[in-house]
């Protein structure tokens, strides 16, 4: 696979990641998870390039770390660029899914760092992510707190997720911001706006979480009686039955692109975030090593100009992202 930087002066990785989340977390509620499968997964997707591997300490909580620990057990690790993240933690476990909620307090990030290290089996990541701001507390006290980690070496570069430019700007006055993850896909434009852009000018790597529109961009699903009862994608908005109707238009126009290249929907979807800018690292998330290939076949996916302007023009999604 062809490889970026992670941001300027960043380590090299491959121009499509990897994200875990799905594989312990979210999606399917129940303990329906195959984690051999998903070690092997993640074994795939390093041989195939796709080296930055993209976690969180929320995602379980706790068992996506733990299983990422164990997959990168026994040289794995050395050959992948390791990201986690901090700042969200699960407030009540009594419902399904559980609350989740904000922590920026800088005694729960030194506290959190040391427990993903335990979990990871590893001294260091390379990157560290505030996973959302907390409105409660200053970003400049968390983003202190995180720049302490870079400081004991235990995390080698810090970046924000969901995060806007004023965010951004404030980050940055304290340490250096080596990564922005935000949503991003045919259906979810929004950093297009400003954000990205910033990125883009100040040489801060862009990470997409959800480039393929949580599976509906591929064109896994034609309707809502396809979800798993236990899937959470049955509560967001975009999924419900009539606006899944309506958002099938968006599939049917990237299918005939798709066919025209030659390639999958799938990677169509993907080729489009790619050619948003230099900086931008994807990170689809899979637990099967047949969609793994897939999206790895998207960084050879040549989109001409016209290819891009049909997919620029597609409509807007029905339905808000959560």
């Amino acid at each position: 696979m062809r490889t970026t930087t992670l941001g300027e002066g960043g380590p090299e990785v491959g121009a499509i990641g990897l994200g875990c989340m799905g594989m312990t977390f979210q999606y399917e509620m129940s303990d329906a998870r195959d984690d051999e499968q998903s070690i092997s997964v993640v074994h795939q997707a390093i041989d195939a390039g796709m080296t930055l591997l993209d976690t969180a300490d929320v995602y379980g909580p706790h068992t996506n770390e733990d299983l990422l620990g164990r997959a990168l057990a026994g040289g794995w690790r050395e050959r992948a660029v390791l990201a986690t993240k901090v700042g969200l933690v699960v407030t009540d476990d009594s419902q399904t899914p559980p609350v989740i909620g904000n922590n920026g307090r800088p005694e729960h990030v030194r506290e959190s760092i040391d427990a993903s290290l335990r979990r990871l089996g590893t001294d260091h990541v390379d990157l560290y992510q505030l996973h959302r701001v907390d409105p409660d507390v200053p970003i400049e006290e968390t983003w202190g707190a995180m720049a302490e980690a870079v400081a004991a070496g235990k995390a080698l570069r810090i970046g924000l997720s969901e995060a806007n430019v004023e965010q951004i700007k404030r980050a940055e006055a304290v340490h250096p911001v080596a990564s922005v993850q935000s949503e991003l896909s045919l259906w979810t434009r929004d950093p297009l706006a400003e954000v990205l852009p910033y990125c883009e000018r100040h040489g801060i790597a862009f990470l997409p979480f959800s480039p393929l529109g949580r599976g509906f961009l591929a064109g896994r699903f034609a309707s809502f009686d396809e979800l798993p009862q236990d899937d959470f994608r049955r509560r967001l908005p975009r999924f419900q039955q009539d606006a899944l109707r309506a958002n099938l238009e968006i599939v049917g126009r990237v299918r005939h692109v798709a066919e025209r290249v030659g390639a999958t929907p799938a990677q169509v979807a993907l080729a489009w975030v790619l050619a948003q800018g230099d900086r931008v690292i994807p990170i689809p998330g899979t637990t099967t090593p047949k969609y793994l290939a897939d999206n790895a076949g998207a960084a050879d996916v040549k989109l001409t100009a016209a290819d891009l302007a049909e997919l620029d023009a597609l409509p807007a999604p029905v339905g808000s992202r959560y």
